[in-house]
């Protein structure tokens, strides 16, 4: 037996496993990018529109930070640089999680161990996990490639491997974290913080040029896939550095593999005697919960500085195109730039605190799946009791991390601290609505992770793709967030306010009563 044998086995059943989470993930990342050119289209529609951008661009540090720098004014070119950094993040969380969900968490779980108790090779679920983050960027690349290629068939081309390039190396880079951590949820913490580095790292080299030629752009994934200069004389050559990076980085989770113990790792988790004090469900729930909500809390700060300081240029950005001014208002819904600007980013930080609240109302059925609350709840711990501390966590962790947004926009836009807090705060019933339901599907089945993300995403795209793509207004108002009065610059309407509270409550007491009547997994 070989060390890699039974991988197509392993495959296949990784690949059925994810057939629901996967093309989801790859469907928002296409239709995120497809959807730009006609958008832009409208935004850009003349030569001296374009002009205009590439020279606001060049004196606009911020937003070259945010985005990145424009190589070319084709439509084929607005879309690389509008949409090239954030689909190149997005393939890179996809291909981690995967990588992730298919090695360390197998582990964690001891279905591992029972597959390798048959004909398995000792580096077969490594090699499964990183061909099945494979198929799914090659996914995404065909699907970029056909969808762009009516702008330029280099370009497209370039473009979807370049995509592919950046999921595939943080596919390895996550399997090189899978074998030195001990717990899968530390795996895809370390590995999204080298994400979240390189983007800093490509952020600050192209706020210092306006041709991404920084030292720091070049040190970063995300800035390679920017160099690449798809629709913009495609340098083919940059495709060898996410080559040789793919290739170093498995050889180094392949060795690594190779000299570890089936459920171990280099750093394991450090055992007792816990410090501090774990004298109730509660205490538990933060002491499980409260790196994720500390790394979410600093992250929320920090963006709502780095949007805070755009604010001002958000203005020079749009200028007098009538058509950039009026995406800007669909989405914030006031009449002021600036109000449009900041309304329109509170919002997206409340589509992305959605996607928090939702992982952490699932830690419910990681801890019930994973045999850990069984255990407990023999205890004279009843079942509500230990749902509210994780629930208290994932509610009141929403607005501390809002709250800490709000408190971010007041530091990078040092004026006008109440109104902009109070549009990070009235975020909230919306987040809790999409919280709520998230419970009510686990309450109602010990499985309700693909149908609770599948909601989550379906309502970050609407509330992202819908007002760019001009969406009716019964689409948007699928979403919570469709409801919600658009802040800072308009009325406070409490009405919808108070309907979304009183909703997530509902949702909230049906899912905690279903979860008491249910039979627990076993």
């Amino acid at each position: 037996m070989t060390t890699l044998t039974g991988t197509g086995t392993l495959l296949r059943f990784a690949l059925r496993r994810d057939r629901l989470t996967t093309p989801v993930w790859i469907a928002v990342n296409a239709l995120m990018v497809l959807s730009m050119p006609n958008t832009l289209k409208t935004l850009y529609g003349t030569e001296s529109e374009r002009t205009d951008l590439v020279r606001q661009l060049e004196t606009n540090a911020s937003f070259r930070a945010l985005i990145g720098p424009l190589h070319d004014t084709s439509l084929g070119g607005l879309t690389a640089w509008r949409v090239g950094v954030y689909a190149g993040v997005l393939a890179a969380v996809t291909s981690l999680l995967v990588v992730v969900r298919h090695t360390r968490e197998e582990e964690e779980a001891g279905r591992a161990e029972l597959l390798a108790s048959g004909a398995v090779g000792r580096r077969a679920s490594l090699t499964a996990a990183l061909l099945a983050a494979a198929v799914a960027n090659a996914v995404l690349a065909l699907l970029i490639t056909a969808g762009l290629a009516g702008q330029g068939a280099a370009g497209a081309l370039s473009f979807g491997l370049g995509l592919a390039g950046t999921g595939m190396v943080f596919a390895t880079a996550a399997a090189i974290v899978a074998q030195l951590t001990e717990s899968a949820r530390l795996a895809r913490g370390l590995t999204s913080a080298v994400l979240g580095t390189a983007f800093v790292l490509r952020a600050a080299g192209d706020s210092a040029t306006g041709d991404g030629s920084s030292p720091l752009t070049w040190l970063s994934p995300l800035g390679w896939l920017e160099n690449l200069r798809p629709f913009a004389a495609e340098r083919w050559w940059v495709l060898a550095l996410f080559t040789a990076a793919v290739l170093a980085q498995a050889a180094v989770a392949y060795v690594l593999a190779g000299r570890r113990d089936l459920g171990m790792s280099f750093f394991p988790t450090r055992p007792g005697p816990a410090t501090g004090r774990l004298g109730s469900a509660a205490a538990l729930a933060w002491r499980l919960q409260r790196g994720g909500v500390l790394g979410w809390s600093l992250g929320f700060f920090l963006a709502g500085i780095v949007f805070g300081g755009l604010t001002d240029g958000a203005a020079d950005l749009v200028g007098d195109n009538a058509n950039a001014r009026e995406i800007f208002e669909r989405m914030g819904g006031q009449s002021g730039v600036t109000d449009a600007f900041l309304a329109s980013m509170v919002g997206m930080l409340g589509l992305i605190a959605a996607l928090y609240v939702v992982a952490s109302v699932l830690r419910l059925n990681g801890e019930e799946t994973a045999g850990r609350a069984e255990p407990l709840l023999a205890c004279a711990v009843g079942r509500l009791r230990w749902a509210a501390g994780h629930l208290t966590i994932a509610f009141g962790g929403s607005a501390l991390i809002m709250l800490l947004a709000g408190l971010g926009f007041a530091v990078g836009y040092g004026k006008e601290v109440g109104p902009v807090l109070g549009a990070c705060l009235v975020q909230l019933p919306a987040v809790w609505v999409v919280g709520g339901l998230a419970l009510l599907l686990y309450g109602a089945a010990p499985r309700p992770a693909p149908a609770a993300w599948a909601v989550a995403v379906a309502v970050l795209l609407i509330g992202w793709v819908g007002p760019a793509l001009n969406a009716p207004r019964p689409v948007l108002d699928l979403s919570p967030f469709g409801h919600l009065p658009k802040l800072p610059g308009g009325g406070m309407e409490w009405g919808p306010v108070v309907t979304l509270l009183a909703l997530a409550t509902v949702l909230a007491a049906a899912g905690l009563l279903g979860l008491r009547r249910r039979d627990l997994t076993t």
